[in-house]
C-alpha cells in the first residue's frame, strides 16, 4: 500500500512539524474545520475528512498516499454495484499538475484505478480527461 510508511498515528500537523496558530474568531467554518483537522491523527481522519483536507491542498504528502489507498480498496466494490462516490476522487483528480509531477509514482496509481471504475459521472469523466491530458507522459512512463 502506498500510505504504509506514513504514521497514521500521527497528525498532518506533527507530520509536518508546523503548528499553525488559531484561526482568527471571524474565520468560516471551513477555515476553523480544516485547523482542526489538521491537528487529528490521520487514523481518525473520515473520507469526509481527508477530502476536505485534499481540497484545501493541505497535508498532501501523507495524505494523498492513504486518500489512493482508500480508492483503490473500493474500487472493486463500487464498479461492482456501478455507482462511485466522486467527492473524494474529484478532489484528488484535481490537484494541479505540479502535484503529480512531483510524485508520478502516485499518478500512474491514481490512473490505473480509475481505469477499474464504471459509470463515472460525467462530471469525473471530465475531470478524468483533463488529468490525463496534462500527465499523458508522466502516465505512459
Amino acid at each position: 500500500m502506498l500510505s504504509d510508511s506514513i504514521d497514521k498515528n500521527k497528525s498532518v500537523e506533527e507530520l509536518e512539524g508546523v503548528r499553525w496558530p488559531d484561526p482568527p474568531q471571524s474565520s468560516t467554518n471551513l477555515v476553523r474545520g480544516v485547523h482542526e483537522l489538521r491537528r487529528r491523527a490521520i487514523k481518525d481522519l473520515s473520507v469526509e475528512d481527508l477530502r476536505r483536507l485534499i481540497g484545501q491542498d493541505v497535508g498532501l504528502r501523507w495524505l494523498l498516499p492513504v486518500a489512493l489507498d482508500h480508492l483503490r480498496e473500493t474500487a472493486p466494490q463500487e464498479a461492482a454495484t456501478g455507482w462511485y462516490d466522486d467527492d473524494l476522487l474529484s478532489a484528488v483528480m484535481t490537484r494541479t499538475e505540479s502535484v503529480w509531477r512531483e510524485q508520478p509514482r502516485l499518478a500512474r496509481h491514481l490512473d490505473e484505478t480509475v481505469r477499474m471504475l464504471t459509470d463515472l459521472s460525467p462530471y469525473i469523466q471530465h475531470e478524468v480527461e483533463g488529468f490525463r491530458a496534462a500527465l499523458s507522459d508522466v502516465l505512459m512512463a
